[in-house]
């Protein structure tokens, strides 16, 4: 097997599409929003990317039947807008895996003639986020990609994210502005410990107001209930005393 192989699976034509990078993160933000609107708007398949770069297993479907783990793009229509989503269950292994996977995700792009991008994902607060006050941060490749964000609900603040943003997120911006590509991350306040719908919602509502589409928020919403129902088992068991520590909750997800 090659270090990357891109399996095509269908070539439809997109009109002005936008790429959207949802992969694993702090609190599975950008996976839960790319994977929401694959499923809401019944997404169709378009690449598929193996790399060695991904741990070496297989996953396994309801009737035993396994599949190599890799990566997805899906081609979107919301309402009208094309988008190209990318998803999947894991990021590279190594610092080089990121930059030579990142490199090959914005060849797809590229490919479907995706000339602006948007990279999901969470920013940790390390705490609960009081009622439901889930803000977006964002980081653009270029100042003039600040256009029309703060208006869609982005906040942009000084020197955050500390310490920048890591993995194929940052080098979508990174690698993806030196391409050219109008790129912005877009990044939802979570703790940081556990799966965080809410603010995947967050994410989503911004999304779509910078984008111009709508999508119904019912699944997320239900998997938000869920999840604080989980956290509240969690603080009965710690006897009210408030989220246990990271290392208590590193198993959820």
């Amino acid at each position: 097997m090659e270090p990357i192989d891109i399996e095509v699976v269908s070539d439809p034509d997109l009109e002005d599409p936008t790429f959207i990078e949802g992969l694993p993160g702090v609190g599975h933000v950008g996976k839960l929003v790319a994977e929401h609107l694959v499923e809401e708007f019944d997404g169709t398949l378009v690449r598929r990317v193996y790399t060695t770069q991904f741990p070496p297993q297989v996953t396994v479907d309801d009737e035993g039947v396994t599949e190599l783990t890799h990566a997805e793009f899906h081609h979107v229509d919301a309402e009208g807008v094309d988008l190209l989503v990318l998803t999947g269950d894991h990021q590279a292994a190594s610092n080089e895996g990121h930059y030579t996977l990142t490199d090959a995700f914005l060849d797809v792009a590229e490919e479907f003639g995706c000339e602006r991008a948007f990279a999901l994902g969470g920013v940790p607060t390390g705490e609960l986020i009081e009622d439901d006050e889930y803000d977006v941060l964002g980081a653009v490749s270029d100042r003039d990609a600040r256009e029309g964000l703060e208006e869609a609900g982005v906040e942009f603040r000084e020197d955050e994210p500390a310490g920048g943003i890591v993995g194929v997120s940052g080098l979508v911006l990174g690698l993806g502005g030196r391409r050219g590509l109008n790129a912005a991350c877009l990044m939802g306040e979570t703790s940081g410990y556990l799966v965080d719908p809410k603010s995947a919602q967050a994410v989503l509502e911004v999304l779509q107001n910078a984008l111009g589409f709508e999508v119904d928020f019912a699944d997320l919403e239900e998997r938000a209930e869920e999840m604080e129902e989980v956290v509240g088992k969690i603080q009965e068991m710690q006897g009210g005393g408030g989220m246990p520590s990271e290392d208590e909750l590193r198993y959820i997800g």
